[in-house]
């Protein structure tokens, strides 16, 4: 992969998703933890910041992936499908995604919209009901792309993972017609 630091983005780079490869994971979670936790999401001494960090053990039981321009990761999520221990919120119908983060330098080129784009086309082809994630409140700019993208606040679903922390519980119901 490239280095990320000389990263020049242009709105007109090809933008790959892709599965995430054994060579992502070290850039997967630096991404991911430098998002998470530099931006004060998450606590760096949590055991979610760890989560955040061991891509290979996420990859493991999960579908990892990446968004690549110019040979550099820039955004990255993590699928998980019933019963995943990643996936704690996902019925049987269902496939949860997690842990989306775009590079701060590579925001605003629509990176986090093709991500979860992918996820929806995803869940349409294996025949799942919804999509569904757990967010903050103060992860303003990944729920606007939930909301824009169809997804719904569901109340009765909303959940603490440990004190002091308040999840939200978005769904988005795909059809076939995403197949089209």
């Amino acid at each position: 992969m490239g280095d990320v630091a000389d990263l020049q983005l242009d709105p007109h780079d090809r933008i790959v998703v892709r599965a995430a490869t054994p060579d992502d994971y070290d850039a997967v979670a630096d991404l991911t933890v430098t998002v998470y936790v530099g931006e004060g999401y998450v606590p760096a001494t949590s055991e979610y910041a760890e989560t955040l960090a061991r891509t290979a053990q996420r990859a493991a039981a999960t579908d990892v992936l990446v968004a690549v321009v110019g040979g550099c990761v820039v955004g990255s999520l993590t699928v998980a499908r019933p019963p995943s221990p990643f996936a704690p919120i996902a019925q049987a119908d269902e496939i949860e995604f997690r842990m989306l983060a775009v590079r701060r330098s590579a925001r605003g080129l629509g990176i986090g919209t093709r991500l979860v784009r992918h996820v929806l086309d995803l869940a349409a082809e294996e025949g799942y009901r919804a999509v569904v994630i757990s967010t903050d409140d103060a992860m303003v700019d990944a729920r606007r792309i939930y909301l824009e993208l169809g997804f719904v606040h569901v109340p009765e679903r909303d959940w603490s993972p440990m004190p002091g922390v308040a999840l939200t519980v978005l769904e988005c119901v795909v059809s076939r017609e995403r197949l089209r």
